[in-house]
Parts: structure tokens; sequence; C-alpha cells
């Protein structure tokens, strides 16, 4: 038993005939992709389908797995006429739960955290009722555990990914696992996230990369890329391809379009065979990125990374290099300090104005305060430290203007006062 086959399914509300009316024969194509699907899974006649949503509750630290009662419709889309419940998995859920936690996974259930505090429903998202429907729709007596992916690394859901297979394993279950999963937003000139002509570079890029299943290759696919392609769902394919890992895959696109300026792909995989774990590489990969990136840091963001890495290990400031550029211990300035985890915000916090005696000072002040005062996020952790990358801009002195026409967004901050 185990993985029998994983899919990459899109969400756009709009395919479905009770919504998209006449605008639905505009992606004719995808509809056509998702109704195959549909027939290939009721063929499979899996125990339990594992659908990996972008729209669920999402945490900055934390894969979750939904365990409220399985129930959803499309009312927000005006269709609650679309309505469908499904059967929990509890021996699949506990078995992921205790087999991630091993691993030292972090992953929660939304009776854990009581999504409701966070302002989230407990009812099954869009992410998952749109691909279910097409699946819904000739496929019966399954199981279904939906889960919502975390903004942790690419890596991190891939090992996720290999749990769920190890789960089904242990538990003989036959399985099938379902991205849902919109590429880029930002096709055309009206989509809904505005235009980029990344979008479609990154389109074409993690198409062509699926079409192969080509692991290592979407490893490196550049975070300026992914940022600017706006996409929905890039973290749900990670947690799929590696429930396929240490197979031979048989991969094949059943579709591709992007009408409304948002891409819509249609993908099937199917284990064939042992072959060797990617997981390995795909950790050194990232180390070896994290060391290239160590050794290309100027000593703004050598001393910021310094300064918070003494700090959450030792609660304290190293002292100032004497050997730094004149300009940082002999010229004042604004300074922001921002951190990224993954690719992810970690934490920013910055000064518009010099409040210290030089630009080292001011950076060693605000490294602290954007890793462990940043009210967004949770101090910064030890075991974080390695995965952190830096950046520092130094400000120039603040100017009034007369007009609009002054401002530039590609260059210029903006300072906005009211009140208090």
């Amino acid at each position: 038993m185990g993985i029998k086959a994983c899919y990459v399914l899109p969400h756009p509300p709009i395919m479905i005939q009770e919504i998209g009316g006449d605008e639905a024969r505009m992606v004719t194509a995808t509809i056509e992709a998702c109704e195959r699907v549909g027939k290939e899974i009721k063929d499979i006649s899996p125990e339990t389908i594992v659908i990996i949503s972008p729209h669920g509750p999402v945490f900055q630290d934390a894969l979750c797995i939904y365990d409220f009662n399985l129930k959803g419709n499309l009312r927000t889309f005006g269709a609650p006429q679309v309505s469908m419940e499904f059967s929990q998995d509890l021996d699949l859920k506990n078995k992921i739960l205790k087999i991630g936690r091993e691993k030292r996974i972090p992953i929660v259930t939304t009776q854990d955290v009581q999504i409701t505090e966070y302002g989230m429903s407990e009812e099954l998202d869009h992410g998952v009722t749109v691909p279910m429907y097409f699946v819904n729709k000739w496929a019966k007596d399954f199981n279904l555990l939906p889960i919502a992916f975390g903004m942790l690394s690419y890596e991190e859901l891939y090992i996720f990914g290999k749990v769920i297979s190890q789960a089904a394993e242990a538990l003989n279950k036959k399985i099938v696992v379902i991205a849902s999963s919109d590429l880029s937003h930002r096709l055309t000139q009206d989509a809904p996230a505005g235009f980029d002509p990344l979008g479609k570079v990154f389109d074409e890029r993690l198409v062509s990369l699926l079409k192969h299943f080509d692991i290592l290759g979407l490893a490196e696919l550049e975070r300026p890329l992914i940022e600017k392609a706006g996409e929905c769902g890039l973290r749900s394919i990670w947690v799929m391809a590696g429930a396929l890992d240490g197979y031979k895959v048989d991969p094949k696109v059943l579709s591709y379009e992007g009408p409304f300026g948002v891409g819509y792909c249609v993908a099937r995989f199917k284990p064939k065979g042992q072959d060797i774990s990617l997981v390995k590489s795909l950790i050194e990969k990232r180390q070896n990125q994290i060391k290239y990136i160590r050794a290309k840091e100027d000593p703004y963001v050598m001393l910021a990374r310094m300064t918070l890495e003494e700090y959450v290990r030792n609660g304290c400031k190293p002292v100032i290099p004497k050997n730094l550029p004149k300009e940082m211990l002999e010229n004042k300035a604004g300074v922001f300090v921002s951190i990224k985890k993954h690719g992810e915000l970690r934490g920013c916090i910055g000064t518009f104005l010099p409040t210290t005696e030089n630009i080292a000072e001011e950076i060693q002040r605000n490294a602290i305060s954007a890793g462990c005062d940043d009210p967004r996020f949770e101090p910064v952790d030890k075991n974080e430290l390695s995965d952190l990358v830096y950046s520092v801009d130094i400000l120039t002195k603040p100017k009034p203007i007369d007009s609009l026409d002054d401002l530039d967004p590609k260059r210029y901050g903006v300072i906005v006062k009211k009140g208090f």
C-alpha cells in the first residue's frame, strides 16, 4: 500500500459551473483535466485523500492538520448549494503527528491552536473544496485529511511529505496526495496581483520542472523569481513531492492555462519503483546556499549577524570591531535591519533618524530589535541562527517634499505623520 498517486490541482472557484457560468468556458482545458483526475482517483479507490491547502490555517512556524468536522461550501463565492462533507482518517492523522514530531517537524492541529481565536473558520476553505468538487463527482467512500502548509523551509515541507508516505506505509493504507496550488497571479495586466513579466517565466519553469519531476531543479528556483510571480501553492507542491521521495516517478502534466492572469496547472505523478532519497541532497544544497551568502557579506551585514548571534547565545552585544569602514565608526544615520528565514520575513526594525553615536552602534541596536523585539514574531531562538539571512539599509537624511511628483517608490521611502 502507501502512496498510489499524487496530483497538482488548482483551486479557482470560477472553474466551477455554478460560480463561473459562461466564464468557466475560458478554462475548459483545466476543467477537463480536473475531471480526468477525478476519474483516475475513482479507479485508484484510495482509503484516504490527503490534500495540502494554501488557504487554510497557515502559520509562520508550523504545519496545521485540520481536525474539525470536515464540512464546507462555496457560499463565499455565491454558491452555497455547492457543499460537501467528508469523514476524517484519525489513524493516519495520529500516525503523521507521531512520526513528524519524532523528526522534530513543527506540526499542530486546529484543536491544538483553537483557530477560531485567530479569526479562522472551522469550515473547509476553497483550497480544499474547489479541487475536491471534481474528485467528489467521481470518487466515493474515501476519508479526507486536509493539511495547511506552514511557512517552513521547502526542505522541511519535503521531509513532511515523506512523513505522510511513511505513515501510510506503516498503516498499510492506500493514499492519494493532492497539492492544491495556483501558480503565478501576475500573468496579465488585469491579473489579481498586478502584472509582472516574471510571472510567465516562473510558470514556464515550474511546469517544465513538474513535467520531468525535477526536484533538485525545483530547489534551484530563485527566491526573487518566486516572489515576483506571486504564486499560491509552491509549498503545497513541495509537500506533495516529499510524499514521493525514494520512488522513481512517472510524471505527466495534463494541462496548463492562465486566461484570468493566474496560472492553472493540472499534473499527475505515479510512483513506479524504488529510488534514492533526495532529503540529504536538499539539506546540503540549502546549507551551501547559506555558506555562499555568508561568504559575500559586507561589513554592515556581518556586524548585524554577529550582533544578533552573540545576543541570542550569550545575552550581550559583541564589542564593535575596530577594522570596520570609517563611515560606520564616524558617521551617524538611520538604519533598518531586516532578517529573513527560508525566504520569509523573520523580523525588521529600523530608525529613520540616528539614535546612537555611529552607524555601527545603530546597526547593533536594530539587529537585536529586529531579532528579538519585532512584535509580529516570537524572538529568534538560537536553533534558528544558522538559517537566517540579513540585510542592512543605511538611510539618508529625510527631506520634505513640495509635491507628490517628487516621490519615486523605487527610490524613496515615505514618512507620514498625523496626530500622535
